[in-house]
């Protein structure tokens, strides 16, 4: 007789049975399944402080990994919490939103506004006939030292030039140039990677790909993963593994794949990124991050080998070199000042905005000649982590939300064809809105059940605590609903990014009547309601005719530095001029942000 249980899976991948061994007995459910290829969204690093792992007990019983206590179906339990008994059958239904599974909606849209020059960080040019001494650039010109300085009589007659940010060098001559070289732009976002394949003779985008960040199994925000790495040095590698090889790799493959080219054709790659992302993919150990006074290893311009990484085979086999762009501040990355440059910020007359509604609220104020940013925790609430039903933009995933009463009509906007699996960020911004519009919600965000006319009971009482209302059915006529914890999560995230924006403008003497542009960067911000996020307060203060919606800024600023090296300089410039605005040394910051917790009249 067997001393393992089988492990019955139903998710929307079917039904599996999966024979277990001894070694997974003392294995969380959410690391089983995660090793079986049905990852859970452990949003929390596995640290019991959401629901993205939740899983439905429908046959058998589970232990409680820190408790002992054996517990059996029918029950509701967190992946992360629980472990397989040592005998009997065990059979668990994985909703939708739990499994990690589905496509993801990621940005790989932008809009550039500053003009580029055809200058590519990597690039090949005739030789002229003073030899490789007479090559004349912007910076000065190098030759590496397998390369000779002379040009004898018949030898090659093109030289491979590669900027180096205060130099170029000359890596090598060969008689043709490069029938097919590649560049591939990069944005490693927190949550989501995009990438560009593109012809660095032209400039033309060849292909792309996107989908999540790996790093993602071991915790949704960069605050988790820089507190596993300083608790277990091993974390770093581990994570570096998990975007370079994981994650990157597979991107690069699929893109270069629509791009009808092979891995040996890349040349040339640039990165941008928040500062943590940058220093996990490098291999550093983002630590110092993480602790006051918030000092990064580095912030400029870095320049590494892909042979210093672990990318598998075949990308492995023709090395390349890599630029990651320059930051300002720990928490103001090279996303960010990839942005600023891209969308023409730098060079706006102003007063402009930046503001990238993400986990960590990027913000940056153009007044005159001088840049100032910020970043303030808004934590993932926007992207669905620790909320009831809350999921990220994908298939099945409710975008859009309307209602309107007395008596309470709901409309809903939804991704795709499937049965809806829960609510994303553009949601929850417009039930802020519309909720309080309706008389739904009151100004502090709770459910003002005797207010509004329910004819169809979608105010329902809610576990141990207060109501929830009933937004659809997913699955198996299962509730999705926004429930008052989840309205409280999300005016701490919309109150942290709205007072960070007012902070910023005080300081600099500024009211949002005077903002020309606000630039609303990033995945989110293209799919979002203006209207809707100035009346819950996320942009207090602003009109809709203020804001321009320019996409993935951050992805934009790889592209163009990638094909111009006078476009990375000017990033560096703006990321050095950069004034950082710390906020949590600001005497008024809490106080904002106190204000900002509740829902405009």
């Amino acid at each position: 007789m067997s001393t393992t249980p089988n492990l019955v899976v139903e998710s929307s991948k079917g039904r599996q049975t999966l024979t277990t061994s001894t070694a997974d007995l003392n294995l969380r459910l959410s690391e089983l399944l995660r090793r079986k290829h049905l990852p859970l969204n452990t949003r929390c690093g596995q640290r019991s402080l959401c629901d993205g792992c939740v899983v439905e007990l429908t046959h058998g019983k589970v232990v409680h990994t820190a408790t002992g206590e054996t517990v059996e179906a029918p029950r509701t339990i967190r992946g992360c919490e629980y472990r397989l008994a040592i005998d009997g059958e065990v059979e668990v239904r994985i909703p939708p939103r739990s499994l990690l599974a589905y496509e993801p909606q990621v940005v790989s849209d932008f809009k550039t506004k500053v003009p580029h020059a055809h200058d590519p960080l990597w690039q090949q040019i005739p030789i002229p006939a003073g030899g490789l001494g007479a090559i004349h650039r912007r910076r000065p010109v190098r030759v590496a030292p397998a390369v000779g300085r002379a040009r004898p009589p018949g030898a090659p007659s093109f030289a491979t030039l590669e900027y180096h940010g205060d130099h170029w060098l000359v890596t090598g001559i060969s008689p043709q140039p490069d029938p097919h070289p590649l560049g591939i732009a990069i944005d490693i976002g927190t949550t989501t990677v995009a990438i560009l394949v593109t012809d660095l003779r032209d400039g033309k985008v060849l292909g792309g790909a996107a989908n999540f960040n790996k790093q993602m199994h071991l915790g949704d925000d960069v605050l988790t993963r820089i507190n596993l790495c300083s608790t277990d040095p091993t974390m770093t590698k581990h994570l570096q593994e998990l975007i370079v090889k994981d994650t990157l790799a597979p991107l690069i493959t699929e893109a270069l794949a629509k791009a009808g080219a092979a891995p040996g054709n890349i040349r040339c790659m640039t990165i941008a990124a928040n500062t943590t992302m940058l220093h996990l993919f490098a291999g550093v150990d983002p630590s110092s991050i993480g602790v006051a006074p918030f000092t990064p290893t580095f912030l400029e311009h870095r320049i590494i080998s892909s042979a210093d990484l672990p990318f598998p085979e075949p990308i492995s086999r023709s090395p390349f070199t890599i630029h990651l762009l320059p930051g300002a501040a720990a928490y103001v990355g090279a996303d960010l000042t990839a942005g600023a440059f891209a969308t023409g910020l730098v060079y706006d007359e102003g007063p402009a905005l930046l503001v990238d509604v993400g986990t960590n609220g990027e913000i940056v104020l153009k007044r005159g000649d001088k840049l100032y940013g910020c970043a303030t925790a808004a934590g993932p609430a926007f992207e669905g982590a620790g909320l009831t039903n809350g999921v990220r933009a994908a298939d099945g995933a409710i975008s859009h939300i309307d209602i309107t009463g007395n008596p309470l009509t709901v409309k809903l906007d939804k991704i795709g064809k499937s049965t809806p699996i829960g609510l994303c960020g553009t949601a929850y911004v417009d039930f802020l809105a519309v909720g309080r519009e309706s008389g739904l919600l009151n100004n502090r965000g709770r459910i003002e059940k005797d207010a509004v006319t329910d004819k169809d009971g979608r105010i329902i009482p809610w576990k141990e605590y207060g109501l929830a209302f009933r937004v659809a059915y997913g699955q198996g006529k299962t509730d999705i609903v926004i429930a008052e914890t989840d309205i409280a999560n999300l005016l701490q995230a919309k109150g942290a990014i709205a007072a960070g924006i007012l902070i910023l403008m005080e300081r600099i003497g500024l009211t949002p009547a005077q903002i020309k542009t606000l630039y609303l960067a990033g995945g989110f911000g293209l799919h979002l309601d203006r209207a809707h996020a100035i009346r819950c307060g996320l942009l207090p203060g602003f009109t809709p005719e203020q804001i321009e919606v320019v996409g993935n800024t951050s992805l934009a600023g790889a592209y163009l530095a990638l094909l111009d090296c006078g476009a990375l300089d000017e990033i560096a410039r703006a990321g050095s001029k950069m004034e950082v605005i710390e906020l949590n040394q600001d005497p008024r910051f809490e106080y904002r942000y106190i204000e900002q917790l509740s829902l405009p009249d």
